[in-house]
């Protein structure tokens, strides 16, 4: 088996390293770069745990070739935050008690992010329809929803 390199933008940084043939960008990510943030979930793209961004596109980690993102910008939860500057999503999820176990998180804020970054300001049902692959089993969803709703109507603190 011979790796291959892989060249990408992790979070606006430069980064490189080598995956092995089949590996999926999850365990890349976690493997081999260090980033902790996407979760592994179901391993089969049905939870939304590893949700990550691809040049700007929502994809679901576990399911993506690591070697598929070479020259590309992937974006994790950890990229979200301004140093140690939170992003309006985290601090609301925080302040409307949306993370209780916390392992839906990432995926919800990168999903969010996302929506929010095309649509500044979407209806709930855009917002349920944006974070609907994405599963918690601890909240009931209506925190979250509360939470994402507040940064587009800009009633989160910023």
């Amino acid at each position: 088996m011979v790796k291959k390199p892989v060249n990408l933008t992790l979070n606006g940084s430069p980064r490189a390293a080598f995956a092995d043939p089949g590996q999926n960008l999850l365990d890349f990510l976690r493997r081999e770069i260090g980033d902790l943030s996407p979760k592994f979930g179901c391993g089969q793209g049905a939870c939304g745990a590893c949700t990550v961004t691809i040049d700007g596109e929502t994809h679901l980690s576990c399911l993506v070739l690591a070697e598929t993102v070479d020259g590309k910008e992937v974006r994790t939860a950890s990229g979200l935050a301004n140093g140690a500057t939170l992003d309006p999503l985290q601090d609301a999820f925080m302040d409307h008690f949306a993370a209780q176990c916390g392992y839906c998180t990432p995926g919800m804020l990168v999903s969010a992010r996302t929506l929010l970054d095309r649509n500044p300001r979407p209806t709930r049902d855009e917002v349920i329809e944006a974070i609907s692959g994405n599963l918690c089993r601890c909240t009931g969803y209506e925190p979250i929803i509360t939470a994402i709703l507040s940064v587009a109507e800009g009633r989160a603190r910023a």
